[in-house]
């Protein structure tokens, strides 16, 4: 049987998703648990990779397992063994063919910005001193929303076969002293949202116009865009599905 679990984790202490040689991860903690819950080592699949210091307020994963499992034994058990700051909400039994990467059909993020210095926040947000204009960072997000080839905010030497990416949305909010920025996909390119943010960053601190990011992302040249955002305020914060793969769960 094939399961999904969603969850939740605070990337502070993580090399990001993807288990790696000689650092600790996420996917590595998850399954070093898993293997203790079970009895039996299980591999997990993700939704996808996060960075290194990138936050992930719901993220999917499939795993394979022999025996039924009870959704709210399974849920205590794992947060049970897990480090606190990784949580499991949900357990979703899903079609055996069901993929947490290759069926999420969008990813959403939020990066989150502090115009005001908060000792409450500063591990989970970007604290910057200068004052930014929203409205010429939104005109520049805007623009983003015209071109589907992303290299210019890719990180360099990556291991994918196209940069195209769909934008569906871009926008920035603030709440109090918070700016939020917010951008949903079909998919992302490693760096791309702390590239995108760090750009955008520089044209609200008035170092480029708006309608700089059309000739930044023409070039395909990430030397051309600005330096990436601090990992500590990216959370990935939606993956989306079709509606079929958690139809015995009535989701």
């Amino acid at each position: 049987m094939r399961y999904f679990i969603e969850l939740a984790y605070n990337g502070t202490a993580y090399f990001g998703w993807q288990r790696q040689p000689n650092v600790i991860s996420v996917q590595e903690v998850l399954e070093e648990k898993l293997q203790i819950a079970l009895q039996n080592y299980t591999a997990v699949v993700g939704a996808g990779r996060t960075d290194a210091g990138v936050h992930a307020k719901q993220l999917f994963a499939h795993f394979d397992c022999k025996e039924s499992l009870n959704e709210t034994d399974f849920c205590f058990k794992m947060n049970t063994l897990l480090p606190k700051d990784i949580a499991i909400s949900q357990l979703f039994e899903v079609p055996g063919e069901a993929h947490a990467r290759f069926d999420a059909t969008a990813r959403s993020y939020e990066y989150i910005i502090d115009t005001q210095k908060n000792p409450f926040t500063n591990q989970g947000s970007y604290f910057v001193k200068r004052t930014l204009d929203i409205k010429k960072m939104q005109e520049a997000a805007d623009i983003l929303l015209d071109y589907t080839d992303f290299e210019s905010f890719s990180k360099v030497k990556t291991d994918v076969f196209t940069f195209d990416c769909s934008i569906m949305h871009a926008s920035w909010k603030q709440v109090d002293h918070q700016l939020i920025f917010s951008i949903k996909a079909n998919r992302f390119l490693r760096n791309m949202v702390r590239a995108i943010v760090g750009t955008l960053l520089e044209v609200g601190s008035g170092k480029r116009e708006p309608k700089a990011m059309h000739q930044i992302i023409q070039s395909k040249n990430r030397s051309n865009a600005g330096a990436s955002a601090p990992a500590r305020g990216l959370y990935l914060t939606q993956v989306d599905y079709p509606a079929h793969i958690f139809t015995n769960h009535g989701k």
